[in-house]
């Protein structure tokens, strides 16, 4: 049997510096600030009005929209709930703590007042009677949802390529991929389509994306937020996540979304810290704020089949934890490259019972037929895309009689391992660090026919669900790929439930990176006046 952890071996990164080139020579941009806080701070001093920031918002949307196509439905009536904001400041009632923030939501998150398609044609059209507790919490919060984000269908994509309605651009450059499956959602904070949004990850459709596009992305510890209005996937690996142009944001999102829920079994009771507690001005910080913390660099993130720009900037981002106090030092995984081929199993074969009930009866768009055997079949055949029913097919292939213990039960074993692996390795570190993907967003359609290669990009962040720990990705540098450059993000895991100290680190780590702006140059313009 494998052993877990190897021997660390103690790093020092001064010959790296993180590769921050996306700025003018002789400007030093300032450390991104929580949109959130700003926001809620303008309105309450009634230096702008809740319908003028959202005007300002949908403008940008529209301007930007026929080139990214982030969003599969925009609200109608967004500027009608701004109004109700801007009434409850005119007469001093108390503002939720997401009051104004416009949010994006993920097309797999029911909402009760917009379609929830999960970027599928079977589901065209269909408005659920009810919001997600996620979506549900924001509201009550203050939160304006602008519109649905595009996904791959599903959930079951890394490019957004996958949506059965429109192709998703990144807005770093618009012949390449944003990401996925939560591509839409990621693109739109990117393009400063709106403030925050929330994805789902089943195995890296937030953290992938979030590096993709240059914004901070979280993923929350398995349990921490509920799934009840979240369309399943693969049911113990799916978890509500949250995108930001900012770690404060999206702690602050998280905060208001987590929570035991009674209509979930599987959401945990654990009381929910106060994120926003854990976030020091740069002014107050001590010259080495991170003092005494364990980091370990997961030596099999930073090998072979990994962009050597991407292992620079992540080598990059540990010399900046270095100077901030931390101790680095290299962790060896070796069942890590054994999470991949497990996941696949594991969520292909949860999803073939999931996606069972959308037959044309139960859920989905019905096709007529003479008997009820075509209808199932006509019904699914015309209403679920390609990768779909490729992966309901090894699913179902992996669960069937004399070949579930060869497939299914030796997956569920190797995630026993990588569970015991990242135990081992949290137990000498407080928390680790890789990519978060080998490479950066690469070209449209360059890998829509290769899906083994498209599957192995999920290397970085797999094991991280297998293991139902949080992770947290935000921008660290950028790559020079073809004349275009192309943000890269750092992942930094810790153990269940610590989202509090990832939160801190992340915050510290961005408030003190140096000469990086990470606003693309789509709407950088218009956010420089």
């Amino acid at each position: 049997m494998l052993s877990s952890v190897q021997t660390p071996r103690l790093l020092r990164f001064q010959s790296f510096s993180l590769k921050c080139l996306h700025t003018h020579p002789t400007t030093t941009p300032p450390p991104p600030h929580s949109q959130i806080l700003t926001i809620r701070k303008s309105l309450l001093s009634r230096e702008i009005s809740a319908v003028d920031l959202a005007g300002t918002f949908l403008n940008r949307l529209r301007n930007t929209e026929p080139h990214l196509k982030s969003f599969l439905y925009v609200s109608d009536v967004v500027l009608k709930e701004a109004e109700e904001i801007d009434r409850k400041i005119a007469e001093d009632e108390e503002l939720g703590p997401l009051a104004g923030v416009l949010v994006g939501v993920k097309d797999n998150i029911c909402t009760s007042d917009m379609p929830s398609t999960a970027g599928s044609k079977i589901l065209e059209n269909y408005r659920p009677p009810f919001d997600a507790t996620a979506v549900g919490k924001m509201k009550k919060c203050g939160a304006i949802v602008i519109g649905k984000t595009n996904m791959d269908e599903f959930g079951m994509g890394s490019t957004t390529e996958g949506s059965g309605y429109q192709v998703t651009a990144n807005p770093w450059d618009l012949s390449r991929v944003p990401g996925g499956s939560s591509g839409g959602s990621a693109a739109a904070v990117s393009a400063r389509q709106c403030m925050v949004s929330l994805g789902s990850d089943t195995g890296g459709s937030v953290r992938q994306p979030a590096s993709f596009c240059g914004v901070v992305g979280l993923k929350p510890t398995y349990g921490r937020v509920s799934r009840y209005g979240l369309v399943a996937y693969a049911s113990s690996l799916d978890v509500i996540g949250c995108f930001g142009s900012s770690v404060a944001d999206a702690g602050i999102l998280l905060h208001a979304i987590s929570g035991h829920d009674k209509f979930d079994a599987t959401s945990s009771k654990k009381e929910v810290p106060d994120f926003a507690s854990q976030f020091t001005a740069r002014d107050q910080l001590d010259s080495k704020p991170l003092k005494g913390l364990r980091v370990g660099l997961i030596r099999e993130t930073i090998q072979d089949g990994v962009d050597p720009d991407v292992i620079s900037s992540i080598r990059g981002a540990a010399s900046h934890l270095e100077e901030l106090g931390c101790t680095v030092t290299e962790v060896s995984l070796p069942s890590f490259s054994l999470g991949l081929p497990a996941y696949y199993i594991l969520a292909s074969s949860e999803s073939s019972s999931n996606l069972s009930r959308y037959d044309g009866i139960r859920y989905g768009k019905q096709v007529f037929a003479d008997e009820l055997n075509s209808l199932y079949g006509e019904s699914r055949a015309g209403g679920l895309g390609s990768e779909v029913k490729m992966r309901i097919l090894m699913g179902t292939y992996a669960l069937s009689a004399g070949y579930y213990d060869a497939y299914y039960k030796r997956a569920q074993q190797v995630r026993t391992l990588v569970r015991e692996s990242f135990r081992t390795a949290l137990d000498e570190n407080d928390i680790l660090i890789s990519p978060a993907a080998p490479s950066a967003a690469y070209k449209i359609g360059e890998k829509k026919n290769d899906p083994l290669s498209m599957y192995a990009g999920d290397i970085m962040t797999v094991n991280v669900n297998l293991a139902g720990l949080p992770a947290l990705v935000l921008p660290c540098g950028f790559v020079d790929s073809s004349s275009v450059v192309l943000p890269v993000g750092v992942q930094m895991i810790s153990a269940a439930f610590e989202e509090e100290k990832l939160l801190k680190v992340g915050h510290i780590f961005e408030q003190t990176l140096q000469g990086c702006s990470f606003i693309p140059p789509l709407v950088a313009d218009e956010l420089a006046c």
